[in-house]
């Protein structure tokens, strides 16, 4: 099979990979149908996440169609049509117990981590019958790929963790694919004002249209001075931090008002500064984890129900050979004006890519008779 493969910092290609076998009876194997690419895959692409070894097949949200299953998976078969989401969970441990599924022993953030991933014609899915989602009949399958990562992390590391609430005021600070999710999400939940701040004014105008009210674009570096006009020098009820940036950082902390709540969803390579000194009077919150993805049961519900559009972040399509080109377009995403681009695998209908898969699984198991 064809796989984008990690080579270390600033190497990707698209090049020949063994197919996966089931190694554990609770694996399914699938057949890719879209993938997409993640700002995280660009912190892998940068050597930012040092567990990412050269070698490694990435990509960690998908969709796909079942075509093997391990001897212990109960609730899955062969053909089924599924999400694949970027979180793996056991449902056993105590952390699974506590609805903490990042947290899993077992599990937790692995494929295109720690295993490899889903930037592929096949992949193996470990824990499938804890960790995969049907994808409802008639749905659309590009919408169903935006809830296997970053609309359940805006809504659970964002906007639950900061338990935005009817009426609130509240500031997204970067309006890249997850903080335009987060604004998504938020809106479920009713906030009298939402602030979005960011650099780029075409993700700032797609802010608006997924219901920002105000939207500010700090290039003169005055998003402090422009909230707290706003908010008539009291701050805002709500900063949810999307970019992972000392300086946004900062903004967090200088415009959260007293009582507020302060949701990070920003992944940090270094350390930042939270200034306790002067965050103690003012009775705050602050959160922050990785996504659990249990919300997607709900979000699909939502989706059904007409109430969730996830197509709308979607910008680029292309087939899923040309992900390398992508790539470049992703790491331009300003000059391409790009939020998230779908790559479809068109290598092979899906009957012909199962036939293949299951003779090599078949030689496999001769081999070592």
């Amino acid at each position: 099979m064809k796989a984008l493969v990690y080579h270390g910092p600033g190497q990707i290609a698209w090049e020949e990979k063994p197919l996966p076998t089931l190694q554990e009876p609770g694996d399914v194997l699938v057949r890719i149908s879209k993938t997409t690419i993640c700002g995280t895959d660009l912190a892998i692409l940068k050597g930012g996440v040092a567990t990412v070894t050269p070698g490694r097949i990435i990509g960690h949200e998908a969709t796909g169609h079942i075509v093997a299953v391990g001897s212990a998976v109960s609730d899955f078969r062969v053909g089924d049509h599924v999400i694949i989401p970027c979180t793996s969970s056991c449902g056993r441990c105590e952390s699974c117990r506590k609805g903490l599924f990042s947290s899993c022993e077992r599990g937790g953030w692995q494929i295109g981590n720690t295993i490899d991933g889903l930037q592929a014609e096949f992949a193996r899915i470990p824990l499938a019958d804890s960790s995969l989602h049907r994808i409802p009949v008639g749905m659309n399958e590009e919408a169903a790929l935006m809830l296997a990562d970053i609309l359940p992390t805006g809504l659970e590391v964002g906007v639950l963790k900061a338990e935005v609430g009817l009426g609130d005021t509240i500031a997204v600070l970067g309006a890249g694919p997850v903080g335009l999710a987060t604004i998504m999400a938020a809106q479920f939940f009713s906030p009298a004002e939402t602030i979005v701040v960011d650099l780029d004014d075409h993700r700032l105008e797609k802010a608006r249209e997924l219901g920002a009210t105000t939207t500010i674009n700090n290039r003169d570096g005055k998003a402090y001075d422009k909230i707290m006009a706003l908010t008539n020098g009291r701050g805002v009820d709500v900063a949810i931090e999307v970019i992972g940036n000392p300086a946004t950082c900062q903004l967090a902390q200088d415009i959260i008002g007293p009582g507020g709540r302060m949701a990070n969803i920003g992944i940090y390579s270094k350390s930042v500064e939270l200034h306790k000194e002067v965050l103690w009077t003012r009775n705050i919150t602050i959160r922050m984890g990785v996504v659990n993805t249990n919300t997607i049961p709900v979000l699909l519900r939502m989706i059904q129900a007409c109430k969730l559009d996830p197509t709308l972040l979607i910008t680029h399509h292309y087939p899923l050979e040309q992900i390398v080109e992508a790539y470049e377009v992703f790491k331009n995403a300003a000059r391409e004006q790009a939020i998230k681009i779908v790559l479809t695998n068109t290598s092979a209908p899906a009957a012909e890519g199962e036939a293949t898969l299951i003779r090599e699984i078949v030689a496999q198991v001769l081999a070592r008779l």
